[in-house]
């Protein structure tokens, strides 16, 4: 064996013994940190194959926010009339299908307006937010969102990201001098879009999280939740036909609520 060979043996050896002793001390816990797996990624919930969801989706790509939805009512409805105390109510289809602005509603003598989109998560909303609410020029916002967040609506979200996003609302309305009517998550024990994902407990973390905020930041905080919950913390048969939105007794019980928040926000 010539001198060349010979260093490579040995180098060849002294890996293999630095592989072997390496093996032996991986097995000894004391010596080696545990090595933690990673946290799980987080999976988007799969939408029901349907006419509705494929348009949905279709529409994220095209729309992601919906502006042209209510571009043109917003150019037609223009600036608030003398003395107007205006109020928009921002949120996804539990505010769209109140229709407390339409003839018979229960808001219709009233300048309230409308903006709620059937299935409209945070990030969606807060895209939409100057158009469809600080353009309008109104006294009052009124916000109602985020448990189209929790169903993945729109890919998976954290609870803190749907925090952030109603923040970012309630800021961009008190730069442009619009009081704040934060709305908690109305009780929901299962989706039926997408059972399986337990919201209850996370409805009730996002509502804890906004009462803080709104005291913090001197808004109005409107508790729909304990006024409609029932013992599994979800909407009762007789205020939903599906768990999640109101009947129209469930509009019944949240009208006084946010007429009285509203009362209060004009007061502040």
């Amino acid at each position: 064996m010539n001198r060349i060979s010979l260093h490579v043996a040995v180098g060849v050896l002294a890996v293999a013994s630095g592989m072997g002793s390496m093996g032996v001390r991986g097995q000894e816990p004391g010596n080696v940190p545990e090595t933690k797996a990673p946290p799980p990624t987080q999976v988007a919930p799969k939408h029901p194959d349907s006419d509705y969801w494929r348009q949905h989706d279709q529409q994220l790509l095209t729309d992601f926010p919906w502006l042209e939805r209510f571009k043109e009512a917003d150019l037609k409805l223009g600036t608030p009339a003398a003395g107007e105390k205006r109020v928009v109510f921002m949120g996804d289809s539990i505010t769209e299908g109140w229709h407390f602005d339409t003839p018979g509603g229960v808001f219709a003598a009233k300048p309230y307006i409308n903006r709620g989109i059937s299935g409209q998560t945070t990030p969606q909303m807060v895209l939409r937010f100057h158009q469809d609410v600080i353009a309008l020029q109104p006294k009052v916002v009124v916000i109602l969102a985020g448990t189209n967040d929790i169903a993945g609506n729109t890919g998976p979200m954290t609870l803190e990201e749907t925090e952030a996003n109603i923040a970012a609302m309630a800021e961009m309305a008190t730069a442009n001098h619009i009081r704040v009517v934060l709305c908690s998550v109305l009780p929901a024990f299962d989706y039926p879009w997408q059972p399986g994902l337990t919201p209850a407990p996370k409805i009730d973390e996002i509502n804890a999280w906004m009462q803080k905020y709104a005291a913090e930041h001197k808004d109005v905080y409107v508790d729909y939740h304990s006024a409609m919950k029932d013992d599994r913390d979800g909407l009762p048969a007789n205020l939903s036909h599906d768990g999640v939105h109101p009947t129209q007794a469930g509009y019944d019980v949240m009208a006084p609520l946010v007429e009285a928040g509203i009362a209060k926000a004009l007061g502040r």
